[in-house]
C-alpha cells in the first residue's frame, strides 16, 4: 500500500514538472540535492552515516555535496551538532 501511495505522489509531482517544462536534468539535480540534504539532516550532518544510508562512498557524497552547492546551513540545524575539539583539548565541564 505504501509503494502505491508513493508512486501516486511521485506521478503527480512528475506530471506537474513536465507541464512546467522542467528538464530531466533539472529535476534529477533538485531531487538528488533534496534527498542528500534530508539524509544529512537525519544523520545530524554525519557524512559517514549519510553515505552509508545513501549507498555511496563518503568521498562520493562529499563530491556530490560540493557539485550540488549544498552548504552546511542547508543541513546543520541549530543546536543539533557540537563543535569538534582538537585532539588532546580538554572537554569542558560544568561547575
Amino acid at each position: 500500500m505504501a509503494d502505491q501511495n508513493l508512486n501516486g505522489r511521485l506521478y503527480q509531482i512528475v506530471d506537474e514538472l513536465v507541464r512546467r517544462g522542467v528538464t530531466l536534468e533539472q529535476a534529477r539535480r533538485e531531487f538528488e540535492r533534496q534527498f542528500i540534504v534530508a539524509s544529512l539532516k537525519s544523520n545530524r550532518g554525519n557524512f559517514c552515516r549519510s553515505a552509508r544510508s545513501l549507498g555511496v562512498h563518503r568521498n562520493t557524497l562529499r563530491n556530490k555535496v560540493s557539485d550540488l552547492g549544498i552548504l552546511v546551513e542547508d543541513y546543520d540545524l541549530p543546536g543539533r551538532r557540537t563543535a569538534r575539539r582538537k585532539s588532546g583539548e580538554p572537554v569542558p565541564t560544568e561547575t
